[in-house]
């Protein structure tokens, strides 16, 4: 490992008490957004003899003072990598942190920063943690999607795939989430099934799709410029069509105007709407 690491998250203070063995607490500095948290992580960390910096802020802007860094290293979930993260890091040091897109399925991505600045790397496997805060999404009333009664304005059609089919098998919860990062789902018990609601963040389309145990197929009502379903069983069709990719099959490459998700290879991207469907 090299001569500077950083951590995110003063929660992991056995994580970060390993590094300060491995590295010498002068080449560990660690990030907690809790001044609480941050101080109980200091004190349990001076009380087992390490004496790594200790600061409290909010991680996703890193830690500037002690930059570059060859190693960076997430507790914390993202949506996007934030820009500072390969801003600090040296080139050929790795960033490893959760990523949880906002449809669902996160994973471990392990990243290595180019001369130019740009990070690119495959994912390793899944993960679930407690989201950056910076990088929460607070979704809009469902009001301001669907103003009047249900379902407005939404055209009707029918689907194979069933949306808790889909959300069951965290794969290809991931290869969708991926393939569409603007989207979110809410659902609800409905009758004999249940209720799936997708929403895209400009607030401009939304559907749902009733799930009903034993049925050959599916109620789906849309709404908007875009098809939101229709997005999501194209993505799902495409994973399935790929062979089931697993996690490791998937990567990620950053750069300073934004990131890309991509399958097998970065040439090959999959994150965007028109990668969707």
């Amino acid at each position: 490992m090299g001569r500077h690491g950083f951590a995110l998250g003063g929660r992991v203070v056995r994580g970060v008490a390993v590094l300060a063995v491995g590295l010498g607490a002068g080449a560990v500095s660690t990030i907690e957004v809790d001044p609480r948290v941050a101080d109980a992580a200091r004190s349990a960390l001076h009380a087992a003899g390490y004496a790594p910096e200790v600061m409290c802020g909010d991680g996703s802007f890193g830690w500037s003072a002690a930059a570059p860094y060859d190693r960076l290293l997430s507790t914390v979930p993202v949506r996007d990598i934030p820009p500072a993260w390969p801003d600090q890091t040296r080139p050929g040091g790795v960033i490893v942190s959760p990523v949880s897109p906002l449809l669902g399925g996160g994973a471990i991505v392990r990243l290595t920063v180019g001369d130019n600045g740009t990070a690119s790397g495959r994912f390793t496997r899944s993960a679930a943690f407690m989201m950056l805060r910076r990088q929460r999404y607070a979704a809009a009333p469902v009001d301001d999607y669907l103003p009047g009664e249900w379902p407005g304005d939404a055209e009707q059609s029918w689907t194979e795939p069933d949306p808790e089919t889909v959300g069951a098998d965290w794969p290809a919860l991931f290869a969708c989430a991926l393939a569409l990062p603007d989207v979110y789902y809410r659902r609800n018990d409905y009758g004999p099934g249940r209720t799936w609601w997708l929403f895209d963040t400009a607030v401009t389309s939304w559907a749902t799709v009733d799930s009903v145990p034993g049925q050959p197929r599916f109620e789906v009502h849309q709404s908007g410029p875009r098809q939101l379903w229709d997005e999501m069983a194209t993505a799902h069709h495409r994973w399935t069509a790929a062979g089931r990719p697993g996690y490791d099959r998937y990567g990620l490459t950053v750069t300073p105007t934004g990131q890309t998700a991509w399958l097998d290879d970065p040439d090959t991207p999959v994150s965007g709407r028109d990668a969707a469907g």
